[in-house]
Formats: structure tokens, sequence, C-alpha cells
């Protein structure tokens, strides 16, 4: 009796998370003159894709991906370096001091970006970056330092010490134990970090709006913000869902990539022996 509830509270529970995606989705493939009409209509017929072919071929939003694709992965490739490096070396620390530190960083990552936007401007600034997306990518990897360090210590103290000293034993180097042992063991950990910090990294707006006034430079939400119509007045909703339905594909696409090891980082731990 117990198993069909939880499958119907299940199902619901899932119905209503990707009703919001379904209707964004439905409204894209809607024609443009037909996104307000009444009744309302969830299964529209025809098909249309002409939102979809005014975001991509009448507006750059092709360059906004781009740049989304270059910040994000790059950012997250950077915050996964030197969050390996601290997480590293906090894995010799004492326990005690490890824990304290540790404290302090989950601090830090619970800290609103918002509140950084002006300090990480004026220090890009400082160093020639603004408008250049190494700026943005730069900001993203340290907004986000804080989180990778707390996550991936906790998956680095999973590897045993005994293999550290083996390592050590036969004259590997303690960079050697961190790229050759280390990360390779501890890659369900890193898996879920790095999706994690590419998704912040991808759907970030106000950094991302503050460093790069060039339009050529925009990352998709400032150029889904951006989107207008044939006047200032006018807001394309059709175009707008259409963008939103291309660029959540990137994330749906790389969380199913990763499903497994994210799943595998995400309960690690959770049963004993």
């Amino acid at each position: 009796m117990k198993r069909p509830i939880l499958i119907l509270l299940g199902t619901l529970a899932a119905a209503y998370c990707l009703f919001p995606f379904y209707w964004t989705v439905v409204t894209a493939l809607k024609p443009p003159e037909r996104v307000f009409s009444l009744p309302l209509t969830y299964f529209p017929w025809p098909l249309s894709l002409e939102n979809f072919y005014r975001v991509w071929v009448k507006r750059p939003f092709g360059r906004y991906v781009l740049n989304s694709l270059l910040v994000a992965g790059g950012g997250t490739l950077l915050c996964l370096f030197l969050g390996s490096l601290a997480a590293f070396r906090l894995r010799y620390l004492p326990v005690e001091r490890a824990l304290s530190l540790q404290w302090w960083l989950l601090a830090g990552a619970i800290l609103p970006p918002t509140l950084l936007v002006i300090p990480i401007f004026m220090a890009v600034r400082a160093l020639g970056l603004v408008n250049h997306l190494l700026g943005v990518a730069l900001s993203y990897a340290l907004l986000n330092l804080p989180f990778a360090v707390w996550m991936l210590y906790a998956a680095f103290s999973r590897v045993p010490r005994e293999l550290d000293e083996a390592a050590l034993l036969d004259g590997l180097s303690r960079l050697g134990i961190l790229f050759r042992i280390i990360l390779p063991l501890s890659r369900t950990g890193l898996a879920v970090c790095a999706v994690l910090t590419f998704i912040f990294c991808w759907n970030e707006f106000l950094i991302a709006l503050t460093l790069l006034p060039d339009q050529s430079r925009y990352t998709v939400p400032v150029g889904i913000a951006m989107l207008s119509g044939t006047s200032a007045y006018e807001i394309p909703w059709g175009e707008i869902n259409a963008a939103v339905a291309l660029t959540t594909l990137p994330v749906i696409l790389l969380t199913a990539l990763f499903q497994r090891w994210i799943l595998e980082g995400l309960t690690a731990g959770a049963v004993k022996g």
C-alpha cells in the first residue's frame, strides 16, 4: 500500500517541478501572435519554431552562449584547481585546525554575492579586466572557492592516509600524490563540485552585468534580460522563453552526463561498511 502512495507523491512532485520548464517550451513553440491567446493551450498545434529562429538567427544569441560557456567553463576549471590545492593542504593539518578553517570557509560560502559586487568590480578594474571574460571567470572562481574547498576537503578526507605514506616512500611528490592518487579516487566529489559550480556560473546575472558592459560580451542571463521587441515597451515573451529553453539544455546535459558520479558523491558515507 505504501509503494503506490510513494509513487504517486513522487510523480506529483516531479510534475510540479517540471511544469515551469514544460510551460516555457510550450510558450516558445507557439507563434508570436498566439502567446497571449485565450483560451490557454497546453498542447499547442501547429508547432512553430519562429521564436527559436528569431533568437538564434536574428539575435547574437549564439555569441551569448559561447561567452557563457567560456566564462562558466573557465571559472569552474580554475575553481576546481585552486580548491583542490587548498583542500589537499587542509588534509595535512590537525583535525581541530582544519575544522576551524572549514567553518570560516562555510561562512564565506553562504555570503550573498550581491554584497561583493562593488569590491569585485574595484578589484577587477584594478587588474584592467573590466569588459573581459577573464575578469568574470576569475570572479566566479573566487566566489565559489570557499564552497569548493569545503566540499573537496570532505571528498579528500575519505581517501586513506596510508596511500599518501606509501606514495611518499615510492618517491612520489606531494603534487604527484594529489594529481595521481587523490583526484582519481575523489572523482565523485569533483563531479558534484564541478556541476554545482558550473550551474552557478552559468546562471549568474549581476556580476556579469556589472563587469561586461559591451553587448558583444554578454552572457546568456544578461542577453536574455536585454531582449526587447520592436520598441522599448514591447517584451518578446516568445523569444525569451525560447532563449530560456535553449540555455537550460547545457545544464540538463551536464547533469545527465555526470548523473552517476553526482549520485555517488551525494550518497557517499550514507551507508557504513
